[in-house]
């Protein structure tokens, strides 16, 4: 059990690393092409970018682009 809780704080760690480089990739972008849209750092961005990875990171910016609207 010890072995499985390990690999999954791990993995989350990973996916978390990503997805918070990915979002400050994104931003960055969006404000060069002057795009209003930006999703925020912050402990519910990065939990939902652990868990979920990269679609995590994806739902985020289609939250944002919906709610800017």
């Amino acid at each position: 059990m010890s072995q499985r809780c390990s690999n999954f704080m791990i993995n989350f760690l990973i996916r978390m690393s990503v997805g918070v480089m990915l979002i400050l990739v994104i931003n960055g972008f969006f404000v060069s092409k002057e795009i209003p849209v930006r999703v925020g750092l912050n402990p519910i961005t990065m939990a939902a970018s652990g868990t979920l990875g990269v679609p995590g990171v994806a739902l985020l910016y289609g939250v944002a682009f919906y709610e800017s609207r």
